[in-house]
C-alpha cells in the first residue's frame, strides 16, 4: 500500500554523523526544477552518467536543503547553506552517497517498484510449467527389446 504524506513537512536525514541535514520532501515539483535547472540542462551530450548524477544531485540538493547541522568552514565555525556550501558539501564523496541513498534513492523507490515483476509463487517448482512433452507411439513400429 502507497502511504501519502499529506503534510509535506521538510525532514531531517542524517548524512554522517553528527552531520545532517533538513530537506524538503521529493515532490514532482521539485524534480522538475531540478531538471530544468541550468546547471543540469549545460551538461554536454557526451558526458558520462556519472557527470551526469553529480550535476542532477547538486542541483537537487540547492533546491532541497533548508538547514543542516554539524558543517562548519575551515576554522570550525558553523555555516549556513548557501549553493556554493552545498556543492561543496556533495563533493566529500561519502556524504554524497548519503545524500543519494537517504533522500534520493528512497524518492525513486516508487518508480522503481512498478518496474518490478510479481512476486512468483513460494516453492521450487512453483509457478513453472511443463515444457516436456511425453514422445507418440511411431505408428507401425515395435518396440526395441
Amino acid at each position: 500500500m502507497l502511504t501519502l504524506d499529506l503534510t509535506n513537512a521538510p525532514r531531517w536525514h542524517d548524512l554522517a554523523p553528527g552531520v545532517r541535514v533538513q530537506l524538503r520532501p521529493l515532490t514532482t515539483a521539485l524534480m522538475v526544477a531540478t531538471r530544468s535547472d541550468p546547471v543540469v540542462e549545460a551538461v554536454p551530450e557526451d558526458a558520462s552518467d556519472e557527470e551526469r548524477a553529480v550535476a542532477f544531485a547538486k542541483a537537487l540538493a540547492r533546491r532541497a536543503v533548508l538547514g543542516w547541522e554539524g558543517i562548519g568552514d575551515a576554522d570550525g565555525n558553523p555555516i549556513d547553506p548557501s549553493p556554493e556550501a552545498v556543492d561543496a558539501l556533495l563533493d566529500v564523496w561519502p556524504l554524497f552517497e548519503a545524500f543519494q541513498l537517504a533522500y534520493v534513492a528512497k524518492g525513486l523507490a516508487l518508480e522503481q517498484e512498478k518496474n518490478a515483476s510479481a512476486p512468483s509463487p513460494t516453492g521450487s517448482t512453483a509457478g513453472a510449467s511443463a515444457t516436456a512433452r511425453p514422445a507418440k507411439a511411431r505408428a507401425g513400429t515395435a518396440p526395441r527389446g
